[in-house]
């Protein structure tokens, strides 16, 4: 067991790092202004001139396969990336990706979707989650029903990710209403890839923080048998791979912008004084502090430990769930004691910190909210996939 970094993986992060400050910190106050006038944070042209600048320096593609152009470092490279970049609230994400479902497509669904995904020319978002079915996966209601060489696409999708400015999405349908009942939603359900021109539309959802999630109308959308994601009746399955692999990311975010927000934290309490002493003197703020760096260190070697296994080919989902919750949580409490050390300048405007309070809010909701994650571990537990005391 070697618990530290490879050279190779520190030359990474250390050149992340240094991105990061130079080109995406300094675009802060003015990604602040614009989402107040209600303009995205990152304008497109700027978003793909700093891709361009992160390709020269060969960052493009992360954890992209070779063969399709990319990395291909690994997804605890990935996480390390993931803290970085989340050290600064500027929305920012390497190009030269695709997701991870879309590398089921067959030969000619990657050359007309996965690569010029890849490429940047296209934008997707993934479908799953409707009105009544959020957590709840299986209880999805969106139809498709066979017409000739056609599905025709009936529903609704909610709170999607990306689906606002998607070309094509990933929609996950009920394809045999019969079987999807009886296996209690397992089977019985599609994963089809549907372009924006075959008559679906979205609109925004405007939230308390800077995400802006998409609701997305298929109102007899009919869809080629040849946009067919995987095999037919068996999407189900396609979707819990991608929301696992998104889980254990939302960790690797949590302790990017907690390690930002600390380090703020401990540099304010050098410089405020009260009665006399900086307030980092004051045993409160000093707990704080401690509590807040201990909980962090805890969550990176969750996320760390969810995307080593996951190298490893191995099942990650227990692991992920855990890196999610406790992630997520430790995120929210380092962010209120961060707000509180400010005192009224931290509620402000003037720093990001509000801004991080916002957005944190979020990581205990989506790809699967604090109860699901404690519903998956714990039945893990009772059921006897997992063993307390055993390495993962």
């Amino acid at each position: 067991m070697y618990l530290r970094l490879t050279d190779e993986q520190r030359m990474v992060q250390k050149a992340i790092r240094k991105f990061v400050e130079k080109e995406l910190v300094p675009l802060e106050n003015d990604v602040l202004r614009n989402e107040r006038e209600g303009k995205p944070g990152l304008a497109p042209e700027k978003l793909k001139e700093l891709q361009f600048k992160a390709k020269e320096a060969g960052f493009w593609g992360i954890n992209t396969p070779e063969e399709y152009g990319g990395a291909n470092l690994g997804h605890v490279m990935q996480a390390i990336v993931l803290m970085e970049v989340a050290k600064t609230l500027v929305p920012f994400q390497f190009g030269g990706s695709a997701d991870n479902i879309l590398y089921y497509a067959n030969e000619e669904q990657k050359k007309k979707y996965l690569l010029p995904t890849i490429n940047g020319e296209k934008k997707s978002c993934f479908a799953m989650t409707e009105p009544g079915a959020g957590s709840d996966t299986r209880n999805i209601k969106m139809t498709a029903v066979k017409d000739g060489d056609e599905w025709v696409l009936n529903g609704e999708k909610t709170f999607i990710t990306g689906g606002n400015d998607a070309d094509f999405v990933m929609v996950i349908a009920i394809t045999d209403k019969e079987r999807h009942q009886t296996t209690n939603g397992r089977e019985g359900v599609t994963c089809f890839i549907v372009d924006r021109e075959m008559g679906w539309r979205s609109e925004p959802i405007h939230t308390m923080g800077p995400a802006t999630p998409a609701s997305l109308i298929f109102e007899n959308v009919r869809v080629p048998e040849e946009n067919i994601l995987g095999e037919l009746h068996y999407g189900y399955k396609l979707g819990l791979e991608w929301i696992g692999y998104a889980r254990w990311v939302v960790g690797a975010r949590a302790v990017g912008a907690a390690e930002r927000l600390l380090q703020m934290a401990i540099d304010y309490a050098k410089e405020r004084v009260t009665f006399g002493k900086p307030i980092a003197e004051r045993q409160a703020i000093q707990w704080m502090i401690a509590d807040s760096a201990v909980e962090i260190e805890a969550a990176k070697w969750l996320v760390l430990n969810a995307a080593f296994t996951l190298d490893q080919g191995e099942d990650n989902r227990h692991l992920a769930s855990m890196a999610k919750l406790f992630g997520a949580n430790m995120g929210n409490r380092v962010v209120d004691r961060v707000m509180q050390i400010h005192g009224g300048m931290g509620y402000t405007k003037e720093i990001p910190i509000e801004r991080w309070y916002r957005e944190a809010r979020l990581w205990r909701i989506y790809d699967g909210t604090d109860e699901i994650q404690r519903l998956i571990i714990a039945r893990n537990l009772i059921k006897g996939h997992v063993k307390l005391g055993q390495f993962l």
